[in-house]
């Protein structure tokens, strides 16, 4: 038997122990459980058979797993559940050996055995062994597979970061799960990024090392893990970087007329944010009246990320207006300004207006005591100097007739009408 159990271990690797208890119809030590020897079956066609592979399984950790071993033929035969790496017994026939409570046994028609394994831990990855009790001892082995999808190690990743511009920044991701997971690292915005030289829009890899840094760097990161288990992982880690105040002006000099209201624009880029404000050329602080109905001045800040936008409206405009006005960022890394010089402009005509008159074809136009003779029609707008609601300088005549000889004929008539009256 000794001898029969050491072939039948280097057959199936059934462990010598289980091979005696099979072997011997001992009891199992604390199972109340008897095997049964093998059995001498003198026709081959007789034997058990696998009727198919185990196939092998692939789990995601915490889920449930299940092995199937189909035998035909088994008659009185007993069929085992064997861990190859540890050689540990798991079943026989109908009956738990392992003292594992997440591990159980099912049966179908004296045919399918199957293993179930709940809430798979990664420590279950590993070959499982079916094996009957044949003389010499039968088998089949399949493969558990364990996944585990990412997970970012968060005492071993960068957290939010402020940097000085024109230094050389490294950001670190790790990642744990199984497959090993694959890393990557892009905008949170999606917008591609200078990368060492190189317009980007993904890094590879665990660490981002920008060199030089600059503000167009600034923003958030997405570090992301995958492994082809879901789900995918990111985590948002945020680069700042400082730098003093750089300020722009659109228009240096600006002009405006008595009356007139005129706003003044500067254009700063700051981290930390800046204060912004306005001054005079004497050097006096401009308060914004905005909430004030009529006030002279409004100062109207438009912040975008690490972009400010000065503007400083000024109504009814007068003589004291004009002069020099300054714009002032400052930050704890610095500050600068700018100047813009606000003029006087002549005011726009206002004395002339544009009126409707509906004029006739080929008329006469008299401009000034001169005649002008058009030939095509002449379009009803046109421009005059206009006073007290009536039109200068301009008389309109129908069908080129002069309207004087009209009115001298009627005199005539009346002298005529007189006389013979008083006749």
């Amino acid at each position: 038997m000794e001898q029969s159990c050491r072939a039948h271990e280097e057959l199936s690797t059934l462990p010598i122990m289980l091979c005696h208890i099979i072997l011997s119809g001992r009891e199992i030590p604390g199972q109340n459980v008897v095997s049964v020897a093998p059995i001498e079956v003198p026709d081959e066609s007789m034997y058990p058979r696998f009727a198919e592979p185990i196939p092998n399984v692939t789990v995601t950790v915490g889920r449930d797993a299940l092995l199937a071993c189909v035998v035909d033929n088994l008659r009185g035969f007993k069929v085992a559940w064997v861990r190859m790496d540890t050689q540990t017994i798991l079943s026989i026939h109908h009956n738990i050996i392992t003292q594992n409570p997440r591990i159980s046994l099912s049966y179908n028609d004296h045919r399918s055995w199957y293993l179930h394994i709940k809430d798979v831990h990664e420590v279950d990855r590993g070959w499982y062994m079916c094996q009957v009790n044949t003389d010499p001892m039968r088998s089949r082995k399949g493969y558990l597979q364990v996944v585990v999808p990412p997970s970012i190690i968060d005492n071993m990743t960068s957290t939010d970061m402020v940097v000085r511009e024109g230094a050389d920044v490294t950001m670190v991701c790790r990642a744990s799960g199984y497959p090993e997971p694959y890393v990557m690292w892009r905008r949170e915005d999606g917008q591609d990024f200078n990368y060492n030289g190189e317009s980007v829009s993904v890094v590879d890899g665990e660490t981002l090392t920008i060199t030089k840094v600059s503000r167009l760097h600034m923003g958030a990161y997405l570090c992301i893990a995958s492994n082809g288990v879901p789900p995918s992982i990111s985590k948002r880690i945020m680069l700042m970087v400082q730098f003093p105040p750089m300020l722009s002006i659109p228009n240096q000099l600006e002009g405006a007329y008595l009356g007139q209201d005129v706003t003044l624009e500067c254009h700063t880029e700051a981290y930390p944010s800046s204060i912004n404000y306005w001054t005079t050329d004497r050097g006096d602080m401009i308060i914004s009246e905005m909430e004030i109905v009529g006030g002279k001045y409004e100062a109207i800040p438009v912040d975008s990320g690490y972009n400010k936008f000065m503007m400083l409206k000024i109504r009814n405009i007068t003589k004291e207006d004009f002069g020099f006005y300054k714009c002032i960022a400052k930050n704890s890394l610095g500050e600068t300004d700018g100047i813009i010089k606000l003029d006087e402009i002549p005011a726009p005509p206002s004395a002339f207006t544009t009126t409707q008159k509906p004029i006739l074809d080929n008329q006469t136009i008299r401009k000034k005591g001169q005649l002008v003779q058009t030939n095509e029609a002449i379009s009803s707008t046109f421009q005059g100097e206009v006073f007290d609601g009536q039109i200068r300088d301009f008389d309109f005549y129908e069908n080129s007739a002069p309207t004087h000889n009209l009115n001298i004929n009627l005199m005539l008539l009346f002298c005529l009408y007189h006389i013979i009256l008083v006749s």
